[in-house]
């Protein structure tokens, strides 16, 4: 029978049976017993819906063996229901790129530990008062721990933080739990490279054998699987056993790598992905993965194949079309939508949905914002931020000049406060003492030379000129740095850093729910944009696990930390080297765009219309590269 389907016996069960305290029920149908009903004064019932699934757990390896030793060979994809991004990703996968500080202390993501080499601990959350399951925590060696709420509440917006762990809610069907993870960091569905994206869902469910506990995962990616990927892995109740610690502390691993360079493979150079596949003859294509390479009818193929001699190829019948998995939809996910003011950390909030991101230090002397989003939003971001501080708004920055970052100036500005030494003891007149616009001077530069400028209201007037500005005094317990990288998204760039918070206000220079927009016209350039981020990720630094430490506001999209930003910077130098491998190549920008070097990345960053295509972004980097003589 089906595990999903039944239920095993309690071993507790069976010795108090022996010994004749209770009666074993058994079932007419499959002649299998029942758990007992275990009650009275001070008992408990293991014969109702909820299972304890608490405990100290250690994983059998009797299957996928691969997975939690060494890891499976390069090129490996059999069975996985990739799509071609899944597959180009996965590609240009360089194991040097684990030797990477960045990565060396990346725990294993939630959606693979449980497969890892690791023991299990599960443990309950009460809460004290009602008694109540509030949460199963569980957690791995080399692992955060993962609460699991039972209580109902919300799952998180969509623009908050993303974890190793992700956000779960657990209920219970039958005597099975059934958890659904989202908020999930990038991960991996195989230690080869095969890719798993930050939008995809997880829906596990736990059933409990008495002392066996079987664990069903199934993941729902929209951007590298064309179906539903679905696998299973056993443990056993040890009560005995210990879950060491886990310390980490990044090295200097590769002492002869460039600054900046990112370990990768660019297309069709890994030599290594078949030859495993050529060691065992098997053919080429059915090592790639593929959602039809995973039914029973895909075997007549490979036989095909094998009788070809083919190494790749594959037969026109063979990838037959299957509709492709939809992604889950969770039912509870709230809909981002409207402004919305979203708590960082300490007295660091976001305003989301005025255009791009609003940075908000609120306290007790007054508001600061990073940004101020779009003109026509001005009258909402107020109320909302009057709903959380009444003091006055005292100061502006601005991380660039674009009007969905700088639209609310003039009508912010003149709604708040400023308090400016005049030579005496006294303010400036009311009309004028609006509160303080600061920018780099190529923010106020780009404004007068726009086609369309905004009033000189909304230009900064304090400006600084270096490479960064620390602002003259605290402002609510925090020390406030303006840095300025150049020829980045475009020249007049500022990410700004609240250091006791250490939250960074990172503007355009980091984005993730699109392809960065590279100005040209205004100064932008592909390597210094790269080298902006790198710089943001040399001032941060992660918590426990690569995890936290210090958190970013993106220009657009959810909040992040320095992980997060690091996949960002992955990409861009990725992207980056193929184009310009190719323009070496000679190849025109027509031909570099018609050969996609960002199809793997296109389901989280491209688009093919608006504002800021994907084929834009492209040509911004062939266009801004340096010529091909020189160097990255």
């Amino acid at each position: 029978m089906n595990p999903i389907a039944r239920r095993g016996l309690v071993p507790l069960a069976l010795l108090l049976a022996a010994a004749g305290a209770i009666t074993v029920v058994v079932r007419a149908d499959a002649q299998e017993p029942l758990a007992p009903n275990l009650l009275g004064s001070g008992g408990f019932n293991l014969a109702g819906n909820e299972m304890d699934m608490s405990g100290e757990w250690v994983p059998r390896f009797h299957e996928d063996n691969d997975e939690r030793g060494n890891g499976p060979e390069l090129g490996d994809y059999t069975g996985l229901p990739m799509n071609d991004a899944g597959r180009a990703r996965a590609d240009s996968w360089d194991p040097g790129w684990l030797s990477m500080p960045e990565w060396q202390c990346r725990p294993h993501p939630i959606d693979y530990i449980w497969r890892g080499p690791s023991q299990m601990r599960i443990w309950k959350e009460i809460d004290p008062q009602t008694r109540d399951l509030v949460a199963y925590h569980q957690y791995w060696l080399r692992s955060t721990d993962r609460p699991t709420f039972m209580d109902g509440r919300p799952r998180p917006p969509a623009g908050a933080p993303h974890t190793w762990g992700g956000f779960s809610k657990g209920e219970w069907d039958g005597d099975m739990l059934r958890i659904t993870t989202t908020h999930m960091k990038e991960g991996y569905i195989r230690r080869n490279g095969v890719p798993r994206s930050a939008k995809a869902t997880l829906v596990q469910y736990w059933i409990r054998h008495g002392s066996v506990m079987t664990g069903v995962m199934m993941i729902y990616d929209p951007v590298y699987l064309e179906e539903v990927h679905i696998r299973s892995s056993d443990y056993v109740l040890d009560p005995s056993q210990h879950i060491v610690p886990y310390p980490c502390e990044p090295k200097e691993e590769d002492v002869d790598r460039r600054p900046g360079q990112v370990p990768h493979y660019l297309p069709g150079t890994n030599k290594q992905l078949f030859e495993w596949a050529d060691k065992f003859g098997i053919p080429h294509e059915a090592v790639r993965g593929g959602a039809a390479s995973r039914y029973p009818e895909y075997r007549a193929t490979v036989d095909a194949m094998l009788a070809s001699k083919a190494r790749i190829g594959i037969p026109d019948n063979a990838n037959a079309p299957r509709e492709a998995a939809r992604p889950l939809a969770v039912p509870d996910m709230p809909a981002d939508t409207g402004i919305r003011v979203v708590p960082v950390r300490d007295n660091i909030h976001v305003v989301m949905g005025a255009g791009g991101n609003i940075t908000a230090s609120i306290g007790g002397d007054g508001i600061m914002l990073v940004d101020t989003g779009r003109a026509d939003a001005s009258a909402q971001v107020l109320a909302a931020l009057r709903q959380i501080s009444p003091r006055p708004l005292m100061y502006i920055l601005n991380t660039h000049f674009d009007p969905e970052h700088t639209g609310g100036n003039e009508a912010l500005s003149k709604a708040g406060l400023a308090i400016r030494n005049t030579g005496g003891n006294t303010l400036l007149g009311r009309e004028e003492n609006v509160a303080m616009i600061i920018g780099h001077e190529n923010v106020a530069t780009q404004m007068r030379r726009a086609p369309d400028p905004p009033p000189f209201a909304a230009w900064p007037k304090d400006v600084y000129f270096g490479p960064e500005m620390t602002l003259f005094r605290w402002f609510n317990n925090e020390g406030v740095k303006l840095v300025h990288p150049n020829a980045a998204h475009t020249d007049a760039d500022s990410f700004v850093h609240f250091r006791r918070a250490d939250v960074i206000a990172a503007g355009d220079l980091y984005v993730n729910d699109r392809y960065p927009v590279i100005e040209v016209a205004q100064g932008g350039t592909i390597n210094g944009l790269i080298d902006g981020v790198n710089r943001m990720l040399a001032t941060a630094a992660s918590d426990f696990m690569a995890e936290g430490g210090t958190m970013f506001v993106p220009g657009h999209g959810r909040i992040s930390d320095s992980a997060d930003v690091a996949y960002y910077r992955d990409m861009l130098t990725i992207v980056r080297d193929r184009v310009d491998e190719m323009r070496r190549r000679g190849m025109t920008v027509e031909q570099v765009k018609a050969a996609r070097p960002t199809k793997d990345y296109d389901a989280d960053f491209g688009a093919t219309t608006g504002p800021w295509t994907t084929d834009m972004f492209v040509e911004a980097i062939y266009r801004t590269l340096p010529p091909p003589g020189g160097t990255r």
